[in-house]
């Protein structure tokens, strides 16, 4: 929610900051310049940054080229020339001051302390734009309207950079100084009391970035950090307090007077520890955490809040639907209600004034154009008044919209409607009743009869704000100035950019003349007394132009006797003096030059009632009520050379008039008809028949009849479009669009959280309702006019769990029903994925998340597997899965309760073959297996390193990895040597025996807790170890087929002594041999003598001698010897492998 309320006048309180293009020649080629608000510009030759129409800085044809525009051309015209009997009685006094020694500082703030003061304050700053710093700076003071100025030494024999300063609104001496030193380090403040005249140094542990005085208490001042903190102080800066650090820029707003009971209090945006933000509000006395009040239930949208007069607003947005609130006199919140397909886009405040709210809405079909909407008085029901005003993208997404209140008389709008590509300008008297085109002039500047005639030509005007605060704009008009309106723009069908002659009314828009051909800046002296034109050019000037006779004639003055760069324009706070100072500088590398203006000798007297005339005021149809009014006016004669003065006032005499249609707007529901402007026409969706939302039994309300009469409108009598609504008794509706929520909007909570439940209920009674509420945890209550008392619902679950809520509405017309459900939980720790970390290609692996506290209930669980984006999502905490391609796959589990949520990665490896042992433990390590994953990851890893350092294997072909739960038991995976698949078939793998020879051997063992030994074990000596492999039917009958060979063949070899075959002394009686075909099968024979032998060979020493990495494969195919099998069962068993498709 933004507001386009204009700044106010530039005054005691209102800052001129310039920024500078810094170029590395002045006289650069014409070019934008961007101003920021409030910032005084040296030009340096480059063009403004609202000049698009691309002008070269030249002058048309008929004025004065290169600044001199007094050498006669405009002195030629008409206008001019009528002036100058005029010139010879004015007398104009111009000074300039040069402030030595900053010719490099490219910003400036002005400031004229206040009314009834001499004194103006200027800061000059040298603004490094790298580093967005301030690295220098100078203080100038005047005390003689700006005649003469004095360089300020706030701390002799110190340098100082000072980077801002403010001035109390409610009284002008009071001035504060931002300040440090000149590497930071010391943070200060420099206060005054005396306008500047002595300064007091404070000392200060932050770096403001923002100051805020109070709008009616002159000591007290809130100070904004860029961090997000937010200072207080009660004695104009000398001590502060910390209010809170998580403060929103821009959305801090003190106490509206009349409006918040406490002037100490202060409202602001904050963001919560959640992240989300807040709308809040505490006392600058105690702004803890603990004692700021949530003003609105509930999370709001960032940089959403604004407070302004009697109204709050804030938006709310989920999924794609934003929703807008407003408080209206600090009462409770109420969704604003817009025509039901509006679903607005945006929202932008355009005025607050006269208790109503005036806004622009953007709709869900609408891109570069607003619908201007008008409220009632709380702000709530809206109807529309125009369509399609134009609006503009500015940068921080910054948006413009070409709408403008005219000042000094009240419901006069001026807006831009863009229709089909084409701009046109409109022009409101009555707050957007009716909307008129501009009627164009009826001669030019030189009194020549023109073309333009309506309705095919009208006057167009640019409705741009001025990007530094001190020049006008495109557009001027003042409070000190009614009727007064003087802007840029163009004749013709419609808006050209490019185009931006200038016009001037003088009695509020019915009739214009124009007066300059391209746009200038304008200053009103003495309630517009006189009019100071200067033009808007990137060239260099020595002229003003002024009018005394409200624009009709025109005085041409050389105010310097060198041309200058005009970057901006001053006079005293109210426009009500007639002393005025011209900015610039001579070049870009040139000092500041500061000229005053005074224009006071020229008007010797002060006006009597015989100076002035009277005018009405008018719309363009010559009608004299307007608001319900005839007003009347007063403004000083042509011929009359004397000062309005301090205490002049235009109003003159109101007097009220009869109602008639102008005098009423469409309600809400209803819109105007585009053929019959007068009447207005239900919308399709309202039910004309519907009894507002607060009507109550026992109370009455009237239908609508389509119309509500303008707000501050002052008519009586006459047409009541009102009058034919209906009264109807409210009737005892039944409970509808029954709601319960939580406050915060969290449905998930921890156990023994404070919980606030909020019932809302949109339609129906609700005085004569009863609720029944049940916690769902057994507590259960019933109230009386829960929606209307607003009484909170607050409880604390004891235990997790989810709890179902539930809340029954019942009168005797009929109930609703409205349930939630609530999930108490603690939030959760931490999740860790278990996993095999070794699996064959297409195999079904199982993902498991346990999840810390084990009591969490209700997570979510995200697996996001290998480079997939997109992840599965399951209620449970585990996951079957297979990977298709060898190679590493990295998986990741994400858990999720509502309230948090923790993730945790595995890396899984995807062979083609391996082979794996089930391992044991001595049950004496249960006692000190704890279950978590850390240990079972240092066991692992024991067990790999005590098994390579007994067998020899090589470690990175080892992986042991230890299961969950008890009794502990262990997978010892024994990985490939080789990446090449075809060689690894052709090959016998000898690591299998030597690690079963060592695991039966009783030789891996390791230490616990207290010297104990653990001893590793085969889980089953009789299963031995399993690979992978297609199916079970295919190879057991090669398992019988090969036996059978086997049996034969050792039969023969043992009948008949072939010389090559040793015998069993030698050799025990396993052997490996290669059989034809491509897979290789290990078997091993069985004879009577087994039991009688013994191994050659000592287990305990020659293990270690086993030749490591590829000497573990029989590469000449012949039966190898691996010791003494016979005291191993686990060979008793045949063993197969597979090189595709495993399983386990």
């Amino acid at each position: 929610m933004a507001s386009l309320r204009p700044e106010e006048p530039l005054s005691a309180g209102a800052h001129l900051c310039v920024f500078l293009l810094i170029a590395s020649a002045w006289m650069a080629l014409p070019g934008p310049v961007r101003c920021d608000s409030g910032a005084l510009t040296r030009r340096g030759g480059e063009d403004r940054t609202f000049d698009t129409g691309g002008r070269d800085g030249g002058s048309p044809p008929g004025l004065p080229k290169d600044g001199d525009e007094g050498a006669g051309g405009a002195e030629s015209s008409p206008r001019f020339r009528r002036a100058l009997s005029r010139e010879k009685q004015m007398s104009l006094l111009s000074s300039s001051f040069v402030l030595k020694g900053d010719a490099t500082h490219n910003q400036a703030m002005v400031h004229w302390t206040g009314e009834n003061s001499s004194v103006i304050l200027i800061l000059t700053k040298y603004y490094h734009a790298d580093s967005t710093k301030v690295l220098e700076s100078s203080l100038w003071r005047s005390s003689d309207y700006g005649t003469t100025y004095t360089k300020l030494n706030l701390m002799p024999g110190t340098t100082i950079v000072v980077t801002s300063f403010y001035i109390c609104p409610t009284n002008k001496k009071k001035v504060v100084l931002v300040g440090s030193s000149i590497n930071e380090r010391d943070q200060m403040l420099f206060i005054s009391t005396d306008e500047g005249s002595s300064f007091q140094r404070q000392s200060i542990s932050f770096t403001p970035d923002t100051l805020i005085f109070h709008p009616k208490e002159e000591d007290k001042l809130l100070a904004y950090c860029k961090e997000g903190r937010l200072f207080a102080s009660t004695d104009l800066g000398r001590k502060w307090t910390l209010l809170q650090e998580r403060v929103t820029k821009d959305k801090v707003f003190w106490s509206v007077s009349g409006v918040d009971v406490d002037p100490d209090l202060v409202h602001m945006e904050m963001q919560d520890t959640s992240g989300g933000y807040l709308y809040v509000t505490c006392l600058i006395q105690n702004c803890s955490d603990k004692m700021v009040t949530a003003q609105f239930l509930g999370k709001i949208d960032h940089n959403s809040l604004l407070v302004q007069d009697d109204y709050v607003f804030v938006k709310v947005t989920t999924g794609n639907r934003t929703k807008h609130f407003v408080s209206y006199r600090r009462n409770e919140f109420v969704q604003m209600k817009f025509p039901k397909y509006a679903l607005p886009k945006d929202v932008q405040i355009v005025s607050t004034d006269d208790n109503q709210v005036f806004l622009a809405l953007q709709e869900w079909y609408q891109s570069d154009t607003y619908n201007l909407y008008q409220s009632d008085p709380q702000g709530v029901y809206y109807s529309i008044v125009l369509e399609n005003v134009r609006s503009t993208k500015q940068p921080e997404e910054n948006v413009l919209i070409d709408v403008l209140e005219v000042r000094g008389i009240r419901g006069v709008f001026l807006a831009n409607q863009k229709i089909d590509g084409k701009v046109t300008t409109l022009i409101t008297y009555n707050k957007g009743q009716n909307w008129e085109a501009l009627a164009p002039p009826t001669t030019d500047m030189n009194g020549k009869p023109i073309s333009c005639k309506a309705p095919h030509c009208h006057l167009h005007l640019h409705l741009r704000w001025a990007d530094n605060p001190y020049v006008s704009g495109t557009v001027h008009t003042k409070d000190s100035a009614p009727g007064l309106i003087m802007g840029a723009g163009n004749l013709g069908s419609k808006l050209v950019e490019y185009k931006e002659e200038m016009y001037i009314t003088s009695d509020c828009g019915k009739t214009w003349r124009q007066v300059f051909e391209e746009e200038h800046h304008i200053l009103y002296l003495d309630h517009g007394g006189v009019i100071v034109a200067i033009k808007d050019t990137s060239i260099p000037l020595k002229i003003l132009k002024f009018s005394i006779d409200e624009g009709r004639t025109w005085t041409v003055h050389n105010f310097t006797s060198t041309s200058v760069f005009v970057d901006g324009l001053l006079s005293e706070p109210g426009d009500e003096t007639l002393v005025m100072t011209v900015f610039g500088h001579i070049s870009y590398r040139s000092d500041w030059e500061l000229v005053k203006v005074d224009f006071r000798q020229s008007f010797p007297r002060q006006c009597t009632e015989s100076d002035y005339v009277s005018w009405q005021l008018t719309d363009l149809q010559g009608e004299k009520c307007i608001m319900g009014q005839e007003r009347s006016f007063r403004k000083r004669k042509d011929t009359a050379f004397c000062i309005k003065g301090k205490s002049y006032t235009s109003a003159l005499t109101t007097k009220p008039c009869q109602c008639t249609e102008q005098d009423f707007n469409c309600d809400y529901g209803f819109e105007r008809s585009h053929t019959d402007g007068n009447h207005c026409f239900a919308d399709f969706w309202h039910d004309l028949d519907s009894p507002p939302e607060d009507c109550h039994l026992g109370k009455t309300y009237e239908s609508s009849t389509g119309y509500r009469k303008v707000i501050s409108n002052m008519c009586e009598g006459g047409l009541n479009k009102q009058q034919s609504a209906t009264q109807h008794n409210c009737p005892l509706l039944p409970p509808k669009g029954l709601q319960v929520s939580i406050k915060g909007q969290m449905l998930a909570v921890a156990p023994g959280d404070d919980i606030t439940f909020i019932v809302h209920q949109e339609q129906g009674d609700t005085s004569s309702t009863k609720y029944q509420v049940d916690l769902g945890d057994g507590v259960r209550a019933i109230y009386q006019n829960l929606t209307v008392t607003d009484e909170p619902i607050q409880h604390r679950y004891k235990n997790p769990g989810v709890y179902k809520v539930t809340v029954k509405a019942e009168n005797t017309a009929g109930h609703d029903e409205a349930t939630m459900y609530i999930q108490v939980t603690a939030p959760l720790q931490e999740v860790h994925l278990e996993v095999a970390p070794i699996t064959g290609r297409n195999h079904e692996v199982n993902l498991t998340a346990i999840v810390l506290p084990t009591e969490a209930n209700l997570s979510v669980f995200y697996w996001w597997i290998g480079d997939n984006l997109q992840p599965t999502l399951t209620l449970e905490n585990s996951l079957l899965t297979s990977f298709p391609e060898t190679g590493e796959v990295s998986v990741t589990v994400q858990a999720s309760n509502g309230r948090s949520m923790v993730q945790d990665t595995r890396t899984v490896r995807v062979y083609d073959n391996f082979q794996v042992i089930r391992l044991s433990f001595s049950t004496n390590l249960d006692r000190f297996n704890p279950n978590i994953p850390e240990w079972r990851e240092d066991i692992g890893q024991m067990v790999t390193k005590i098994l390579t350092k007994t067998t020899g294997v090589p470690l990175e072909s080892l992986l042991t990895v230890v299961k969950p739960g008890l009794p502990t038991t262990a997978d010892l995976y024994i990985l490939p040597l080789y990446s090449n698949p075809a060689k690894r078939s052709m090959l016998v793998d000898k690591r299998i025996p030597a690690i079963i020879q060592a695991l039966n051997s009783n030789n891996v063992t390791f230490v616990v807790r207290g010297g104990l030994l653990v001893l590793v074990m085969l889980a089953d000596p009789n299963a031995g170890f399993y690979g992978a492999a297609k199916g079970p039917g295919v190879w057991a009958l090669a398992v019988i087929i090969l036996i059978s060979i086997f049996a034969t063949g050792s039969f023969i070899l043992y009948k008949f002594k072939s010389p090559w075959f040793r015998t069993e002394e030698a050799y025990p009686p396993l052997f490996f041999r290669k059989l034809p075909g491509s897979r290789n099968v290990y078997a091993q024979m069985h004879n009577e003598k087994e039991q009688e032998m013994t191994s050659p060979v000592n287990h305990s020493e020659d293990t270690q001698h086993i030749i490591q990495g590829e000497e573990f494969i029989d590469d000449d195919l012949d039966s190898q010897t691996l010791g003494n099998a016979g005291g191993s069962p686990a060979f008793r068993s045949l063993v197969r492998t597979t090189t595709t498709n495993h399983c386990y």
